[in-house]
Formats: C-alpha cells, structure tokens, sequence
C-alpha cells in the first residue's frame, strides 16, 4: 500500500515523502535524505516481493545484488540517474537514485487528434534519436528495461535532454526466458507499451524498441495505445490514416519498430538509428521540439512549421541501406485503406483489464469471455478471470475491515490491513481515503502513547513503558522516537530488574522474607534474570510459611535455610556465573528518563 510508506524513514536516513506511481516490478518514491545538511531529494525504488518463502528471497537478494551492480554501471551514462545506494529493509529491497528535475514525457504527448497538438515528423524523428541513444547504451550493458513509457522518460529541465528512468524493473537479456508476465500483475500505465512477447516470458532488447515505437505513434496520432485498432488477421496494429500527416518512410520505419513478431522488428537500436539517419536532411534537427518545450516551461514561443517532405526514397526505388527491403514490407502492411475497426483479442484483455481496474468487475469478466477459445490468448484469459475474482473478494473483505476499523476508531487496525489490499485501483482509492484519516489519528494516538511512555518511564516502571510503546504504529510519525526509546527502555529495564534481585537478596540476607518477595514480584518477565528470581520466589515463600507457622524447627530450619555460601554473603550473582553485577551498572543515571520530543 503507497500511504503506508509515506514518512517513513528508510535506513535511518531517507524519509518517504511522495509516491511517484508502480511500475511493472515495483513501487516508486521521492525521498530526502534527512541525514545531508541540504536534505536533497532522491528516488526510492521498493521492488515487489511476491513470495516471502527463505528460499525465494535468497534467491531474490543474490538477483538484486547482481542487478545492482548493472545499476551502477547505466549510471555513467549522462542520461540515466546514477545509483546512490541500495539495501535490503524488513525483507523489502530498496534502490535509491538521483532524482531529476524536470517533467516526463506525458507532458508534452498530445491527448486528442487535433492536428496542432500532435507532433511534426521531426520531432518524432528527434525524440526517437534522443531515446534511442539511451537504450543502445543499456542494451550494450546485456540488459533490458522492461518498461519503457512517456512516464519513464523524463525532459531534464536543465538543459532540455531526455533521461530514462525506473531501472528497476531491468532483466538480463537471457532472464526469465521461461517465466511469463501476467496481465492482472502490470499497472495500467504500463499496458499498451509492453510488446506480446512480454506477456509470455520471452523478453527482447526489441521489446524495449517496440515501446519507443508506440509513444512514436501516440505523438504522431493524439492516440493512446490502448486506443489504437488491431488488425483481426495479422494482429497489427493500425495506426496510420488520412488524419495522420506522416511521410511513407517515417510511417514505414515506425511500423517495424512495433510489429507483432519480435522477429519481424528491427533487431537492434543502432539499426534504427542507422535508418532514422538516412532520412531527408530537413528531418535531422529541427527548432520545433525546442519550442514545444519553451511552452511547457512558460515560454511563449510560437510554433514553427516544415515545409511539406519530398517523396521518400524508399518508394523512389534507391536503396537506404540494410533495411530498405523490410521497411517496404513494413509500409506494405500498413496501407492507408486497411482500417479495420476489429480488435485484436490482446486488446480485448487490456480493455477488460481497465474496466477491471476502474471497479467494472462484471463488466471486465464479460469482456474477457468474449475472447475465442481457439485464440492464443484465451488460456491467459482464463487464469486472468480466475485471479481477478480472487483479488477482487481479497480486497473488499479487507476494505471492509478497514472500514469496521475506523468505525470503531482503530486507526492502528486500519493501517495494518491497509497494505493487504491488492493493487487493483478502484479499492485502494477507497482505501486511500481511509488511511489518510487513520495516519491523522494515530500521528495523534502516537503522541499521547509516548507521553504515558515518558511518565511510566520517570516512575521506573519500563515494562508499563514498553508496553505503550510497542502499541506505537512504526509508519506513525512517531515511530522512529518509539523504536529509539524501545532500545534504551529495554536496556533500562534489565537494569532494573538486576537492581531489584540484588534488594531481594539483600533483605533475604536480613531473614526479611516479606520485603524480599516484594521486590522479586516485581521483576518482569521478559528479563534475563526472571528465572533466577523465580527459584527464589519459591524458596522465599517456604520460608516466609516456616517463619509464621512458629516451627518446632523454626530456629534451626532457619538457620540452615539461611546458610551464606562459600563466599560468605547472599549474592545472587555467583563467582562461576557469566553474569557479573558490575556489568549492569546500576548507576542512578542509567534510570533517568531523558525525553526526546
């Protein structure tokens, strides 16, 4: 759950103070590092864990120290956030990185089909260079992002360049070639830019081009992917119609980028750049993208304008190189009448999927039924629906605990099954709602919780202390000062305990049998010398019946029972024991309360 995080302070340093959203592997953060004098931002990454069995997380920390290591080294690239650290935190595995001051890309993307938000060829043209840049960089490191989208890529407000973000969620080229990406497990900002062969565990550096591809065609169209038809034979995606102002060969470089088959796309990043490279000249640099951003950043500059492209060489007959031959196939299969308004039954499951995710469970189901059961995605279908129905009823009984909770004013409750709550958005925007009212009231509980615990404390009684401090949330406000005080508390605690046995054998010593189990009654439980204290609760209580009973033995049971040992006195603490008296430092300072407020 994100509102859980929030101001919590990792490794006692970076405090959680903003979500930045999931993505496909995990949950993203803007934290300060309370511990630099300028307390800079940075970005946490808390990857999922998805088993928390011994075996699976020793599994996991060998991966992510590995993955690491690879962080570290995409980080010298400019346009990539150096890694700052990274640790591991109640089995929890967190990477902190630069973070980067600027916007992503949604920003600038159009939302509609208007033809003067949409972008010029050349600005397609440029921002494809510029990112595919980064990515022959990464792919040269043997990895591959895994969830390239405009969120991702981030327009550096210091000098206007992009910066690929959220490596996170990177995998070795020859990772989980088996292992495939359930559709219900990936959130629904990352939907439309993951490839197909994502989905069933065979991941290629292309998968990383193909999502380029896509935010290509969303510039170029105002149109999300998701929106976007499919061909009902080939699977393809029609992008391209008399409302699309773009060049034949642009159109053709941008189709292979995003084909169905991994195969049929171009294989590699330089390959792209190498056939982007051969445009017309004028395509090369243009002021336009420029301007745009001026705009964004308050600058009301206006616009400019290309003139209209020369036919491309590519349907001239001259050659542009090794990829001539498949761009003309590419373009072959995105003619300008092929407008088919079917779907594809993988765009079926990312419909039903949003309506899933909005609260549209009936509605969701239904959608995903209508997919074939002779289709390659019906068996995917299936497991969906069945997961679905699963998270769905997880989520609303635990909601409703939560709501129970807050009805009955147990905001520590609502925290505490909050985070049980699957990723589905329609229940954690309830949810949200509730946590923010609790994470208010239990900041307050919290306080009043540490206030008893300083009085408890100032009265010697630690156990009272502890305990009210154990009843303190560790994602409240006050949960760091808790965990401090629970430290010396405990410390203080055994002291006491030391302190009070040693009376007891004092007064034992003194045949005071009365006042010696007095103060053994009040040695807590949970310390170390608990059992020693009940051997001579025992002995004291036989003693105490002697004394009253006026024994015929009396005297000499007493005597006896009252024997020093071979060092002369009644000192708990034998020579042979481990333990000396010394090492408990009963100094009247080491039971004063100092408060930290």
């Amino acid at each position: 759950m994100i509102h859980h995080m929030i101001g919590r302070v990792l490794q006692g340093r970076y405090q959680i103070v903003q979500s930045l959203g999931a993505g496909v592997f995990g949950q993203t953060y803007i934290a300060v590092d309370i511990n630099h004098p300028e307390n800079p931002k940075c970005v946490v990454k808390q990857l999922k864990v998805t088993n928390s069995q011994p075996s699976h997380l020793e599994t996991l920390r060998l991966r992510f120290l590995t993955e690491t290591e690879t962080l570290k080294q995409l980080g010298h690239h400019d346009q990539i956030p150096q890694l700052i650290t990274c640790f591991e935190e109640e089995q929890r595995f967190y990477l902190v990185q630069d973070f980067i001051e600027g916007h992503s890309l949604t920003a600038e993307l159009p939302v509609n089909q208007g033809l003067s938000s949409c972008w010029s060829e050349s600005e397609v043209v440029q921002f494809l260079i510029d990112a595919l840049s980064i990515l022959e960089f990464v792919h040269s490191q043997g990895v591959i992002h895994c969830d390239v989208k405009p969120e991702n890529l981030i327009r550096r407000a210091a000098d206007g360049k992009l910066v690929m973000i959220d490596f996170g969620s990177i995998q070795p080229v020859d990772f989980m070639s088996d292992s495939a990406l359930p559709i219900y497990r990936i959130p629904v900002t990352s939907l439309g830019y993951i490839p197909p062969e994502q989905f069933i565990g065979q991941t290629q550096p292309s998968s990383d081009i193909y999502a380029l591809g896509m935010i290509a065609i969303q510039a170029l169209t105002g149109l999300m992917p998701l929106q976007l038809k499919i061909d009902p034979q080939s699977n393809e995606i029609l992008w391209r119609s008399r409302y699309t102002p773009v060049g034949d060969y642009l159109a053709a470089v941008i189709s292979r980028l995003v084909r169905y088959n991994h195969k049929e796309r171009f294989q590699s990043v330089s390959e792209v750049i190498q056939v982007l490279k051969q445009m017309p000249l004028e395509f090369q640099e243009s002021p336009v993208l420029d301007a745009k951003y001026s705009v964004i950043n308050g600058v009301n500059s206006p616009r400019q304008t290309l003139a209209k492209p020369k036919q491309s060489p590519l349907l001239t007959g001259v050659r542009v190189g090794l990829a001539a031959n498949s761009l003309v196939l590419g373009f072959g299969v995105y003619s300008l009448v092929n407008n088919s308004p079917a779907y594809s039954e993988t765009e079926t499951l990312y419909r039903a999927t949003e309506n899933y995710q909005s609260g549209d469970l009936d509605g969701a189901i239904a959608l995903a039924k209508t997919i074939p059961t002779d289709s390659n995605v019906y068996p995917e279908a299936q497991v969906t629906i069945e997961e679905w129905q699963k998270q769905w009823q997880l989520a609303a009984q635990n909601y409703q605990k939560a709501e129970l909770a807050a009805k009955d004013n147990r905001w520590s409750d609502v925290l505490r099954i909050a985070p049980r709550i699957p990723d589905i958005l329609y229940w954690q925007s309830k949810t949200n709602k509730l946590v923010d009212r609790a994470q208010a009231n239990t900041n307050i509980e919290s306080q009043n919780l540490l206030s008893q615990a300083y009085d408890k404390a100032t009265d010697r009684d630690f156990n009272s202390a502890i305990n009210y401090l154990e009843q303190i949330p560790q994602n409240s406000s006050k949960g760091d000062v808790a965990r401090q005080k629970l430290l010396e508390y405990t410390q203080k605690r055994q002291i006491r305990a030391a302190y009070l046995l040693q009376k007891a054998f004092n007064k034992a010593e003194n045949r005071n049998f009365d006042d010696a189990v007095k103060y053994l009654e009040q040695i807590p439980q949970e310390t170390s010398v608990y059992a020693i204290a009940q051997a001579k609760l025992i002995e004291y209580n036989q003693k105490q019946r002697i004394v009253a009973e006026g024994s015929k033995l009396k005297s000499s049971s007493i005597a006896k029972a009252t024997e020093p040992d071979e060092n002369g006195d009644e000192s708990f603490i034998r020579s042979s024991s481990s333990t000396k008296l010394q090492d408990f430092q009963l100094g009247n300072e080491f039971l004063t309360e100092v408060n930290i407020r």
